[in-house]
């Protein structure tokens, strides 16, 4: 306990002591990631649970459900501002202080000092360290871990038959928080129930072990289930935002095959990762981790432990390379699996170095003494190769713990330098701004203290789908922040230009903006703050040229995904679809902005929708275009050719009609509009007209 406590609290305190010396002595955090927690919390705390921002409503973009509501304790006691990172780094130590004692149990087949290898097998590679001390969830994960472990030996171990329930339970519960601390604690779900199953079935039959593990699986499985059902009842979505955002199988333009490369190319990437780059400096030599992890799963005592182990980490891998973001913040989603090849790896040194008895009334034999040097011998030669391949593994360690403790330090500088700052700066402003619209979304909300929308779509805006559209594409975004009362919308952005095309040059007035130097963690060297001008939104609600007395009946806003789900829209993906926006002078007034979404579409490429319209009435179908080149675009109406749209090269907005006859117009009718000629084209809005 000793051991693990005094090693936890030096590593932590190398990390957190380098970050000071950047930052000057100021609490920072090496992700902005961190402070989208800390929003959370401070939410949380406030009465505002499941809320990026007070007043923003529910929100499904903390993808750690249990962690803010931890954060939110310290806030509520006065960890606040930077503060709540020292909170965050308190709770770090705890739970890996945690994770090391019950980790204790992994070590019971064996000599009880070899316990002590745990802590420094634990931080001894740099890139679990900068995530455990970063103030994201990944210490509070393994520490509840520790205690989801600690019960699974419990129910293996239960010779009572009338103690089984409780202590499935038991383990349920704890299922129940490692998934709502990161739902890709499923996994070890399974793995923690299954391990202990295979041992209940040989001690108190199959019929119990299914028992127990429905107990344990049950809990976790009905969390993950009331998550979906309350994010589908307040958000319209059952995924969370940060899935949609994230996830390979969520992303609308990737192809089935497309998908199945990025997924092998993440798995590979993950597992390359960490055994090229972070555990050593030299390809070869991190396998010496594999190779010490794999000596547990020969021993008899200490083969569980070993599989559940191994078995963690080879279900984590496949689970985290769905994220396409898994590459960056230094892998940090990988790095559970990373604590326990780790901790493996100290049951092998253990089980090599522990000197072996000799055989049971060998000490008195003719030949015990022979056997008794044998032992000695084989012990010495054991001990040789572990001490080796520990040697060469801390060696070749070495450089990456340096790099990794700078790393955490000059990210962290770098942060405070620029989000920090920026967050500050925002929230001086005068006149003192009302919602501030972010593209990153953590620091920058929690230093201004103001209510924000997230461009991303991770913070969440009431039932409106910013998630979904972030992935659509900008033009998708911009018909939701259409929708927005215009007296809530942003009146400040801070963004990074580069990553938002058009949009600040057509909503933004630049005020100021804020470096950061030696960059290694934000998303560019420059964040701009702009003050908003949403003047142009609205203008394309109503299509040109009506004629007198007509009225619009049904409208489809094109990459208005609040309009495209009330119309069951639909295009032929993955392909086409990329949600775009133009501002263009008004064809009624020269002398002012349109402004409109829409998607692009290739040859052959089709769009689907339906319409409500009034039966039997002579009806016009109204599409607008702003032509890049000519093409011939037919419409479609219940599979039946309507008609052909002849597309003309235009250098502003076109609205172009096609007459309906009344004997085809029904209640609800469904288009679909299918190029065929031209190189693709860009689909705005389309109206049904109809005189009274």
């Amino acid at each position: 306990m000793v051991v693990a406590a005094a090693t936890t609290l030096f590593v932590a305190r190398t990390f957190y002591g380098y970050m000071l010396v950047q930052t000057h002595g100021h609490w920072s955090a090496p992700l902005d990631d961190v402070f989208i927690h800390f929003d959370y919390a401070r939410s949380t705390a406030l009465g505002y649970p499941f809320q990026w921002t007070p007043g923003n409503g529910y929100s499904s973009g903390n993808t750690s459900l249990a962690y803010p509501f931890v954060l939110a304790a310290g806030w509520a006691v006065g960890f606040r501002e930077e503060a709540l990172m020292v909170f965050a780094a308190m709770v770090a130590c705890t739970s890996c202080f945690a994770l090391l004692l019950a980790a204790r149990r992994l070590f019971a087949g064996l000599a009880p000092w070899t316990a002590l290898l745990a802590p420094p097998a634990l931080y001894c590679v740099g890139a679990l360290d900068w995530s455990l001390w970063s103030g994201m969830e990944v210490a509070l994960y393994l520490g509840v871990w520790g205690g989801a472990l600690v019960a699974a030996l419990d129910l293996a171990d239960e010779t009572e038959r009338p103690r089984l329930r409780r202590a499935a339970l038991a383990l349920g519960l704890w299922g129940v928080a490692l998934v709502t601390t990161r739902p890709e604690g499923a996994t070890s779900v399974a793995v923690l129930g299954l391990v202990a199953a295979w041992s209940l079935a040989s001690r108190h039959g199959p019929g119990a072990a299914l028992a127990a593990l429905v107990r344990v699986g049950g809990p976790a499985g009905a969390a993950l289930a009331l998550q979906a059902v309350v994010n589908r009842a307040l958000t319209g979505e059952s995924a969370a935002a940060g899935a949609i955002v994230k996830l390979i199988p969520y992303h609308p333009f990737l192809s089935p095959t497309e998908k199945r490369e990025s997924y092998r190319f993440l798995l590979d990437y993950v597992i390359d990762r960490n055994l090229e780059h972070h555990f050593t400096d030299l390809k070869p030599w991190g396998s010496i981790v594999l190779l010490l992890a794999a000596v547990p799963l020969a021993l008899r005592v200490t083969r569980r432990g070993a599989i559940i182990l191994w078995a963690s980490a080879i279900s984590w891998f496949p689970v985290v390379a769905l994220n396409l973001q898994v590459r960056w913040q230094n892998e940090r989603y990988t790095m559970p699996a990373v604590a326990w090849l780790l901790l493996a790896a100290a049951m092998g040194v253990g089980a090599l170095v522990q000197p072996a008895l000799a055989p049971r009334g060998a000490i008195g034999s003719p030949g015990g003494r022979w056997l008794r040097r044998a032992s000695a011998l084989a012990w010495l030669a054991r001990s040789a190769v572990a001490a080796v391949l520990v040697a060469i593994f801390a060696r070749h360690q070495a450089s990456q713990m340096r790099d990794q403790i700078w790393f955490f330090g000059r990210a962290s500088r770098n942060i405070r330098d620029q989000h920090l700052t920026a967050g500050k700066l925002v929230k001086e402003l005068s006149p003192p701004p009302h919602r501030l619209l972010v593209g990153d979304a953590g620091a920058l909300l929690y230093t201004s203290e103001l209510p924000g929308l997230d461009l991303i779509g991770l913070g969440g805006y009431r039932d409106l789908p910013f998630a979904r559209a972030g992935v659509h594409g900008l033009g998708a975004t911009l018909e939701l922040i259409e929708r927005m009362p215009a007296a809530d919308r942003p009146d400040v952005m801070a963004l990074y230009p580069s990553w938002w095309g058009e949009l600040p040059l057509w909503f933004g007035r630049r005020i100021a903006e804020v470096p950061v130097h030696g960059n290694v963690i934000c998303g560019g060297s420059e964040k701009v703050i702009y003050r908003a001008d949403w003047h142009a939104l609205g203008t394309g609600a109503l299509p040109r040229g009506l004629r007198p007395g007509e009225r619009v009946a049904d409208e489809l806003d094109v990459a208005d995904l609040v309009s495209e789900r009330a119309h069951q829209y639909a295009f032929d993906g993955p392909e086409a679809g990329f949600a775009e926006a133009k501002i263009l002078a008004d064809p009624d007034d020269p002398a002012r902005d349109l402004f409109d979404g829409g998607r692009r579409f290739g040859p052959r490429h089709a769009e689907r929708y339906r319409l409500s319209l009034r039966p039997e009435q002579p009806t016009r179908l109204i599409v607008r275009m702003a032509p890049e080149r000519a093409g011939r675009i037919e419409l479609r109406i219940d599979g039946e050719p309507l008609g052909v749209l002849e597309v003309r090269h235009a250098d502003g907005w076109r609205d172009l009609a096609l007459e309906v006859p009344a004997s085809r117009v029904r209640r609800s009718v469904a288009i679909e509009q299918v190029l065929l000629e031209g190189p693709d084209w860009v689909d705005y809005h389309v109206w049904a007209v109809q005189a009274p």
